[in-house]
């Protein structure tokens, strides 16, 4: 055979190789930690969670969760090892350090860079923080549920179910009950970005109306998505408050399809990857949705309630509520009814 033909065979087929086996790679689904209902702190399913419902991943893998009827922060590495970093199974509201401190029905944590986890402690309506080494502290609330801005716990929230953070340290609350999406600054200082009561109206600020907005997130052109749970929909806020619907209709239901073309059944949590696309717990559709930047939305894994580990829609999610994803666009996600955290990860199965 002529050499150069042998070498352009050579070429063609390690071309071919590469594209099969990039064609081959799907979204696996495993479980990182949990198995049933309780409380254990252990590695992987020999941890037990209570309704896991929030999660937020930091920049070394790292995930922590909202253990919700545990009325726990727990802390799972890579490996799988689950800690309690703050609470303890008695709700309350307590500042204080480790199992010193109480929560009342955490919905929702967010970490930032320096390791700092905040928290939407529901049953308490308040923001709270805590430091990397385990020291809770409130961040803004009063304990009452109501509506008032300002610093620290001169403002109200009306139990606030999402939490996420920028890189600025800017904390955005889904404050479900009195239908706004809030932020905090550093020092506390407590306004209103957009909504004012229950609906549905893409405007700027307060002109804007959510029904009932649970999860949120923030992307690094400050950007801030919500999982508006009532209006069956995703919304994008601009940092000038500026509201429009990134998917979905007021039409309950599964459909993938661009913008107003897909359907959701009460998404609950949302996140976004470096690139734009947003990830999205499709609560009562037990499936994971992903939303590029085009508004193409795409159905990532799940199809109907149950438990399976596995690759695409042959997996099984129940009722999942909090979705976070890593620099590695690694998915988790809190499996509610499962007591599991899930991880997805694109690859060859």
């Amino acid at each position: 055979m002529n050499k150069s033909i042998l070498v352009l065979a050579l070429m063609s087929l390690l071309v071919s190789c590469k594209v099969s086996e990039s064609t081959s790679k799907a979204w696996v689904v495993s479980t990182l930690a949990g198995s049933r209902l309780g409380h254990v702190d252990a590695t992987g399913t020999a941890a037990k969670f209570y309704y896991p419902i929030g999660v937020s991943v930091d920049s070394s893998g790292n995930v922590y969760v909202a253990d919700q009827f545990n009325h726990r922060i727990r802390k799972i590495t890579p490996a799988g090892v689950v800690t309690t970093i703050a609470g303890t199974d008695t709700p309350g509201s307590v500042d204080g350090t480790g199992t010193d401190a109480k929560f009342n029905h955490p919905r929702n944590v967010a970490v930032d860079s320096s390791g700092n986890v905040f928290v939407a402690d529901r049953g308490n309506s308040r923001i709270r923080k805590i430091t990397p080494a385990g020291v809770a502290s409130t961040l803004a609330g009063s304990g009452k549920p109501g509506f008032a801005d300002g610093t620290g716990t001169e403002a109200q929230f009306d139990h606030p179910t999402g939490v996420a953070v920028d890189s600025s340290g800017n904390v955005y609350v889904a404050d479900q009950f009195n239908y706004r999406i809030r932020k905090i600054t550093l020092a506390g200082m407590v306004s209103t970005l957009a909504g004012k009561t229950s609906g549905y109206e893409d405007a700027t600020g307060t002109a804007a109306k959510f029904k009932s907005p649970r999860g949120v997130a923030v992307d690094s052109s400050g950007n801030v998505y919500v999982a508006d749970a009532d209006n069956n929909r995703i919304r994008k806020i601009t940092p000038a408050g500026e509201v429009t619907t990134l998917a979905g209709t007021d039409t309950r239901g599964h459909a993938d399809g661009t913008g107003s073309t897909a359907q959701f059944n009460k998404p609950s949590g949302v996140a976004v990857d470096s690139s734009g696309n947003v990830y999205v717990a499709d609560s009562n559709n037990h499936r994971i949705r992903k939303i590029t930047p085009e508004r193409e939305v795409s159905t990532l894994t799940g199809s109907t309630e149950g438990f399976a580990d596995g690759t695409g829609t042959a997996a099984l999610f129940d009722s999942p509520y909090g979705v976070a994803v890593d620099s590695s666009d690694n998915v988790y996600v809190a499996d509610r009814e499962n007591n599991r955290i899930r991880k997805i990860e694109y690859k060859v199965p």
